[in-house]
């Protein structure tokens, strides 16, 4: 049988590949006759990712939201993906990083708009009895979201806005990880005591947290936007892309979740409260905590009245 030219070719590229790591092409040739055809099924894991979703009660409902908060763990990890491409680019270019920011964006238009599916999707009345059986956990203990956090912005931005001032980018990581703005949730400032949900999710990521945050410390979204030249860090397409996420992500998601929240917390008499206990008011409107990634990108104007609009 004769090889064609490019059939060659590519031979000849795989034998260079190969000899670059000191593997015989004949050998990996002769794999390929025994591997078995790719199907969509075992590409995707189909099996095992259906296989993810196990309830806690016999409520039917029950399975639409866990369904939907692994979508969305799904969701965070493609943009801590997007992030990696961007804080790791040691050659960055704006269009580049245009085009990550975009991504990125997307992922959470999306999953702002999918709140629906919680919000309008679920009966009333059933998550008022599942989620009974899902105490003390909380969607507060996602740590992906945290990451994304930390890789978007300086630290300070995520410290509680009570203790900024007495905090800045030489302070140890322990003290700034005991200002996080989400320590409100569950932590009593005066006396130190934290609720069962904040120690059991420090129990498990705060060392990985700490080892993130210092890590970003220097590379995250704000830092290598800094990076760019003074010309480059004018470009309205950049500018804007990064406005749309820090807005997306600090207020239009937050709100998305917390009306969805709000509809199932309050649809019962007498005070309420999430299902770790949290302070899911103060934890999550934006008038609160004033999240804010890119401060720089916004005038005073906006500045002083962000997320005001939204209540």
């Amino acid at each position: 049988m004769e090889i064609t030219t490019r059939t060659q070719e590519k031979l000849d590229a795989l034998d260079q590949k190969f000899k670059a790591i000191d593997q015989k092409i004949d050998t990996h040739l002769e794999g390929l006759l025994w591997q078995k055809p790719i199907t969509y099924w075992d590409y995707i894991q189909t099996d095992a990712l259906l296989n993810l979703q196990i309830q806690r009660s016999t409520l039917p409902d029950e399975m639409v939201f866990i369904m939907y908060h692994q979508v969305n763990e799904l969701l965070f990890k493609m943009i801590l993906w997007e992030m990696e491409q961007i804080c790791h680019n040691e050659n960055i270019t704006t269009t580049f990083f245009t085009e990550r920011m975009d991504r990125i964006t997307r992922y959470f238009d999306m999953l702002t708009t999918s709140f629906d599916i919680m919000g309008d999707g679920m009966e009333v009345q059933q998550y008022l009895k599942f989620r009974n059986t899902l105490t003390p956990a909380s969607g507060f203990q996602s740590a992906q979201y945290r990451l994304i956090e930390f890789a978007s912005t300086d630290l300070i931005n995520l410290i509680d806005v009570r203790y900024r001032e007495n905090i800045d980018r030489n302070t140890p990581y322990e003290h700034a990880f005991e200002h996080l703005y989400w320590q409100a949730a569950g932590k009593d400032y005066k006396t130190g005591k934290k609720s069962y949900l904040i120690n059991e999710f420090e129990r498990k990521y705060k060392k990985e947290f700490i080892e993130f945050m210092e890590k970003y410390n220097t590379i995250n979204l704000w830092r290598i936007f800094k990076k760019l030249p003074e010309a480059d860090q004018q470009n309205q397409e950049l500018r804007v892309a990064m406005r749309h996420y820090d807005k997306t992500v600090n207020i239009t998601w937050v709100m998305g979740h917390f009306n969805a929240a709000k509809k199932y917390i309050e649809s019962e008499s007498g005070p309420q409260e999430a299902t770790g206990g949290s302070d899911w008011k103060k934890y999550m409107l934006p008038q609160y905590q004033r999240r804010i990634f890119f401060p720089e990108l916004w005038t005073q104007e906006e500045l002083d009245n962000w997320g005001k609009d939204c209540m």
